[in-house]
């Protein structure tokens, strides 16, 4: 069990593998509905995947022992459909919890990925990753307002390296606790 533990937490997702893993978590798949899905959800919108990218990370996946694959005869025609084993429901529960708890406040693709697949958390494991990511964001600009405050006789150029990422972190402070205050009345729908 140790070695097979060890294997676990050496395997890694880079962010193609993390959304294409977390759509086949959803149901087993084929990799054309795995970019319908895509489509129709706008993901290439605010992530970074391309259409001829979904096989090779499908592939890859795999190769990790991530996904499985079977054969399925749909309109006479054989395609390949993919579930998730259970080390890579593993590692994308992980990855998603850990994505959404280290949200430090900045445009992250990845936090975008995490946050489409919350459900995949408890409402306990959500809680615990959205308020630690809340008191980060907090102290971090608590940190850029002390700064601000020990400059504030700079040019505006300089003053401005402070002002912009602090009403940006207050925005996700604000995007964050709304978030807790769903979770909190059930609005996170997380695993039990």
């Amino acid at each position: 069990m140790s070695a097979q533990k060890e294997k676990y937490t050496k395997i890694s997702l880079n962010h193609a593998e993390f959304i294409v893993l977390g759509l086949i978590a959803e149901f087993p798949s084929h990799a054309y509905n795995i970019n319908k899905r895509i489509e129709e959800r706008g993901m290439r919108n605010w992530t970074s995947i391309g259409k001829s990218s979904i096989y090779r990370v499908i592939k890859n996946l795999e190769k990790k022992g991530l996904t499985n694959k079977w054969l399925e005869e749909v309109d006479n025609r054989t395609l390949k459909v993919y579930s998730v084993t259970e080390n890579g429901f593993r590692i994308l529960k992980e990855k998603v919890f850990n994505t959404i708890k280290e949200f430090i406040g900045r445009n992250d693709e990845d936090f975008y990925v995490a946050f489409s697949m919350l459900p995949i958390l408890t409402e306990e494991q959500q809680i615990e990753a959205f308020k630690t990511s809340l008191n980060t964001i907090t102290k971090h600009k608590k940190e850029l307002e002390d700064m601000l405050e020990e400059n504030s006789n700079m040019p505006l150029n300089v003053r401005g390296l402070f002002l912009h990422p602090i009403k940006i972190l207050g925005t996700d402070i604000e995007f964050l606790k709304l978030v807790l205050d769903e979770i909190k009345k059930g609005g996170g729908k997380g695993n039990k």
